[in-house]
């Protein structure tokens, strides 16, 4: 009878852990096809993806688009308007240390402020930081009127810039970003238009600095930037953060690896920031700046014609682009194309038919 008992107990014991290493087994087992297709959910997401709304992603040097998503989509940019407020400046200011009174019509504009005040002096160049850095609509206004005598002359100034530049699809009413219906732009005019500010030397040195300390009328103003990706990703020079309630965030993003810059925008992204890491490295990752054409160097085009290079060019691309490349001379011309668009045409010395 005793033995029975025992044997009883042994049984429910053993059932009970059989019981529990199967309940065991089946957790881990969920929490496992569970990491799986989080990380196959990833794994599938694709090269060159946003959830912005609008988007485009462009060689700075050459202009060449590597990504887009709905980039001729006109949309309000907000702040990223102070990419071209700075390019106009820059632009139309011969001296950006020159000293001037900031103007009455500037103080107390709404929205992001270095809070100017009534009476005091600056740079322009400290404006410009204000600008760029704490994103200060004051500070717009202010450069606006230190440039031409409204703001609305202003305006036609930065639209001239912009069409300048090939900007079709853009339009600016004001220095600052503040929503109005006549204000938009597009993903790529611009990343077009970030991309002829970020080959100006001091452009780069004021949008990509962490941090400045500018004049005040009581004490000096310390600014920080906006724009977190100058701490956390490697290689950033800036640009331009934008938030409104009716256009929600857009941000232009840049950054230089081996000497080769990469600007991206995004426009209605609610993760603006890491989707443009992921974007810049992907682009990073993907293009390289490849040598076509060495000055003084001869090469050979598709028909076997022989020429000598009179500048270099270079051109990002992936591995096997580089290999479809054709080059073509045309009397002293030399041009490159590929996918069938010319990517370049420059001068050469046609040495005729190759040995």
């Amino acid at each position: 009878m005793e033995d029975n008992k025992v044997m009883k107990k042994f049984f429910w014991r053993l059932s009970a852990l059989v019981l529990a290493t199967i309940l065991l087994a089946g957790f881990f087992a969920v929490i496992w096809l569970a990491s799986t297709r989080v990380t196959a959910y990833v794994n599938a997401a694709t090269i060159g993806e946003t959830s912005a709304r609008a988007m485009c992603t462009m060689d700075v040097a050459t202009g060449r688009v590597l990504f887009t998503h709905n980039p001729d989509q006109p949309m309000g940019m907000a702040s990223t308007t102070k990419v071209v407020t700075a390019l106009t400046v820059l632009e139309n200011c011969e001296d950006i240390d020159t000293k001037i009174r900031v103007a009455d019509e500037a103080i107390g504009i709404e929205g992001s402020s270095i809070y100017l005040q009534k009476g005091e002096q600056l740079t322009v160049r400290e404006l410009l930081y204000g600008l760029m850095l704490r994103s200060g609509n004051d500070a717009a206004v202010a450069l606006a009127l230190a440039v031409a005598p409204s703001v609305a002359e202003f305006a036609e100034l930065m639209n001239q810039t912009a069409q300048k530049y090939g900007a079709k699809n853009t339009h600016f009413v004001n220095p600052h970003g503040l929503d109005d219906p006549d204000h938009y732009t597009t993903a790529r005019d611009l990343a077009m238009l970030s991309a002829v500010a970020l080959r100006n030397p001091t452009f780069v040195e004021i949008c990509s600095a962490k941090e400045k300390r500018i004049d005040g009328v009581d004490a000096p103003r310390l600014l920080i930037n906006k724009n977190k990706l100058l701490k956390t990703l490697d290689g950033c020079i800036g640009v331009k953060t934008g938030y409104t309630k009716k256009t929600g965030r857009s941000f232009v993003g840049a950054r230089e690896v081996d000497g080769q810059k990469i600007v991206c925008v995004v426009l209605n992204c609610g993760p603006m920031f890491p989707e443009t890491v992921q974007l810049l490295k992907d682009a990073d990752a993907l293009y390289h700046n490849k040598p076509v054409l060495t000055a003084e160097q001869t090469f050979v085009d598709q028909y076997g014609v022989k020429g000598l290079a009179l500048q270099d060019f270079s051109y990002p691309m992936t591995t096997t682009e580089h290999e479809q490349v054709e080059m073509t001379i045309v009397e002293n011309t030399v041009l490159v194309k590929l996918h069938g668009e010319t990517i370049y045409h420059g001068d050469c010395v046609n040495l005729g038919m190759g040995n």
